[in-house]
């Protein structure tokens, strides 16, 4: 049976092999991952839609495959066979409706025994689930990491799931370990800087973020702006609400969300920046979608803020925590990632006061909020300490010119300043 490339994503047409995950000969069950695919600065896992033997791997590791090209050859057990074109038929909606990777971090779990004597437990899986065993597992309340993976490298199958759902009957409570009650700690994954003198070989998301710059420098002619703006009102109002914000919410309230506010409010007053270019069309988009970096040790991720220009403040800030903890968790999933129609880079994390972002392509414009820092400022010919922050416009010069930007970069400026304590409500 030919195991063909999935459609990832509404508008993914393709996607690259990083790794494969079976070898030739290799036997393999039902929602076994076979392999793992690069699309959209996002890694996900292309599952098996049936249960045999791996007799061939046509596309080798590296290469950019359109979606139902065939990348393998399997020979399907001979019940397999029979009930094929229903397997394909449940699987074409399983993969409809989840095909990204989600991921989990490896734990370790404390069990203390009836005699008070603790020891530590080891992980019984590698910590990575396939849509299907982590949707069986949520209906059924299963604690994934203390399911034993028989699958590659120690993965979580189906039957592995099915087994635990079966025993999980029959056990009394005592014996049943549950994800409440059970102490977890999250194994932080080391970063190793590059010694001098040594390669770096580029590949995985590494290797997509590289190529998509490149197309985005080739293709988009890039013209840069930068504005001043006085945060000051800004800051007062932050931190006045900050310490309550934190108590009732659970999260924190950062700058960024005020100036992803203002940023969504200009794009509904100039929607052309909120714009991209398709074949030789300008395509105005009717939905804000604000796209964010975030970081996670050596890999840069781009989840969207879906209809930003409905949110509060405190909606923003909520998804801004929701977004980051995913990417940090590795939990991302690919429609976490799509469908950004304008770009908010937060250099100013990083203590950056000025620089020009390259546009994510196809989108028409990137803006950096750069570190807010105290200066000098005349105000009525004397002279004041202030909170100022630069904002650094990238834009697409094809679509956008000076005056549409200003104008933005005008509108967005104001806004950050007439925030204050008195007319800014956060809720």
């Amino acid at each position: 049976m030919e195991i063909k490339m999935p459609k990832l994503g509404e508008s993914v047409h393709e996607g690259t092999i990083e790794q494969w995950l079976v070898s030739v000969g290799d036997k393999i069950e039902e929602y076994d991952p076979l392999c793992e695919v690069i699309t959209d600065k996002v890694t996900a896992e292309v599952p098996s839609s049936y249960a045999g033997t791996i007799r061939e791997i046509i596309v080798n590791e590296g290469t950019t495959v359109a979606v139902d090209e065939v990348i393998c050859i399997l020979d399907a057990d001979d019940q397999t066979l029979e009930t094929a074109t229903e397997n394909e038929t449940e699987s074409e909606t399983q993969d409809n409706t989840s095909n990204e990777d989600i991921e989990k971090d490896h734990q370790d779990s404390e069990l203390t025994n009836q005699s008070a004597n603790a020891q530590s437990s080891e992980a019984k899986n590698n910590g990575r689930y396939s849509p299907v065993v982590f949707k069986l597992a949520s209906e059924n309340d299963i604690d994934l990491s203390q399911v034993v993976g028989t699958g590659f490298e120690g993965r979580v199958t189906k039957k592995d799931i099915e087994k635990a759902i079966k025993e999980g009957t029959s056990k009394t409570s005592s014996n049943i370990i549950s994800p409440k009650d059970s102490p977890k700690v999250s194994k932080q994954a080391v970063y190793n800087e590059p010694s001098p003198g040594s390669s770096i070989p580029v590949n995985g998301v590494r290797k997509q973020i590289a190529q998509n710059m490149v197309n985005s420098v080739n293709e988009i002619p890039h013209a840069w702006m930068m504005v001043e703006a006085d945060a000051t009102n800004l800051v007062k109002t932050r931190n006045y609400h900050k310490q309550s914000f934190k108590e009732s919410e659970g999260y924190n309230l950062t700058f960024f969300a005020f100036f992803v506010k203002a940023v969504a409010e200009g794009l509904k007053a100039y929607p052309l920046l909120n714009s991209s270019w398709q074949d030789s069309e300008i395509v105005m988009h009717k939905d804000v979608n604000i796209s964010i970096a975030v970081a996670d040790e050596d890999k840069l991720y781009v989840p969207v803020i879906k209809n930003a220009d409905e949110k509060s403040i405190k909606g923003i800030a909520r998804e801004i925590n929701e977004l980051a903890q995913k990417a940090r968790n590795k939990k991302l999933r690919s429609e976490d990632m799509q469908g950004g129609t304008f770009t908010v880079n937060n250099t100013g994390t990083f203590g950056s006061v000025s620089s020009m972002g390259i546009i994510n392509h196809p989108q028409a414009a990137i803006l950096q909020i750069e570190s807010v820092i105290k200066k000098p400022i005349v105000i009525d010919d004397m002279i004041a300490i202030r909170n100022m922050v630069n904002l650094c416009i990238s834009i697409d010069h094809r679509i956008l010119d000076g005056l549409q930007a200003g104008r933005f970069m005008n509108f967005v400026k104001t806004r950050i300043e007439q925030y204050s304590i008195e007319h800014t409500s956060i809720y």
